[in-house]
């Protein structure tokens, strides 16, 4: 029997007034029919927007559509796997960290809860104050480490600053860590993004398109069109209903036996600007093995229990065009000789 897969974690970091709450309602008025478990060390400030409000006990406030928040306290462990034995699982665990605290240690505190795995590790940083707060005597070395343990991070409250100056700071987090830098305006960021889940708006294959091999749709107002990859469609481009034009979306086939680890490592040297992948790739024996990538990091784990058709693997970019060639590159090359 085959055991289930753990439920994915996303841990939420940032100093204090980064802009993580903001965040946290966006993802909360998105969240597409998942059911999503936010937890939050101080239970007393957290500040979810009334109108998501559908109840409220001591410590859990229940959210429209099935999602919760709760605190931890000093029982994080405890916390999680109450969540993780709910009667209706969670599809996804969302941890806001202190503006104090360190993501590293929570990655290592989640690694030791049974049926849990860390999916991305997310930190935002404020456009107006990650400079100074980096150079903060007291702060700084905590900023700092925040920052370099991000797989993504997020240049939060871009609007209040002029370009250049945002340019500049975007520059200056670049070469802080090495995750890629994607700008924010109040929160919002599509979920596809934040939680790696692309099940619920992932583009479907298409017919091919005899007089347009080799293109994909560039926007979702542009009239579909397909490309070829390994001989089969590579599928139209359907961007979330949310997302906007700072992101870009498109789906492959992958017919044809890949190594999968091979495949996620190539897709990693593509970021930025690809910050997400997920797929279902057929690996030597023929069966399904599900690869994802955050940002540099990538994974690769046996595939949902009934996962079954024709590989498939959807990628997102950010801040500018997906390099669709370079996506088909990598699977080309990850693919096993006959």
């Amino acid at each position: 029997m085959q055991k289930p897969l753990p439920c994915p974690v996303t841990v939420l970091g940032g100093y204090l007034g980064a802009g993580k709450t903001t965040v946290l309602n966006h993802l909360l008025r998105h969240a597409g029919g998942r059911r999503i478990a936010v937890v939050i060390n101080d239970f007393g400030e957290l500040n979810i927007d009334a109108d998501l409000v559908e109840g409220r006990t001591d410590d859990m406030i229940s959210i429209a559509g099935g999602c919760v928040c709760c605190g931890f306290g000093d029982d994080l462990l405890d916390t999680l796997q109450r969540l993780r034995d709910a009667p209706e699982p969670f599809d996804h665990v969302v941890i806001e960290t202190s503006g104090v605290a360190l993501p590293r240690n929570l990655r290592a505190a989640i690694s030791l809860a049974p049926g849990l795995a860390v999916a991305a590790t997310i930190v935002l940083a404020d456009a107006e104050s990650v400079r100074r707060q980096a150079a903060d005597r007291y702060m700084g070395d905590t900023v700092r480490d925040q920052l370099e343990s991000a797989d993504l991070l997020l240049l939060t409250k871009c609007d209040l600053l002029p370009a250049v100056e945002v340019d500049a700071v975007q520059t200056w987090l670049s070469g802080q860590a090495p995750a890629p830098v994607l700008r924010t305006v109040r929160g919002e960021v599509p979920i596809e993004v934040l939680l790696g889940d692309f099940e619920r708006t992932a583009p479907r294959p298409a017919a091919p398109v005899a007089n347009a091999p080799g293109t994909d749709a560039l926007a979702a107002d542009a009239p579909p069109r397909t490309s070829r990859l390994l001989g089969s469609a590579a599928g139209t481009l359907r961007p979330p209903a949310h997302a906007t034009a700072r992101y870009d979306t498109a789906a492959f086939t992958v017919p044809a036996p890949v190594d999968p680890p091979r495949l996620a490592a190539a897709l990693a040297r593509l970021a930025p600007p690809l910050v997400r992948a997920k797929g279902l790739v057929p690996a030597a024996d023929g069966r399904l093995q599900a690869v994802q990538l955050v940002g540099r990091r990538w994974s690769v784990d046996p595939a949902p229990a009934g996962a079954a058709g024709e590989g498939r693997l959807v990628a997102i970019a950010a801040g500018e065009p997906l390099d669709r060639d370079a996506v088909r590159t990598a699977i080309a090359q990850a693919r096993l000789d006959p």
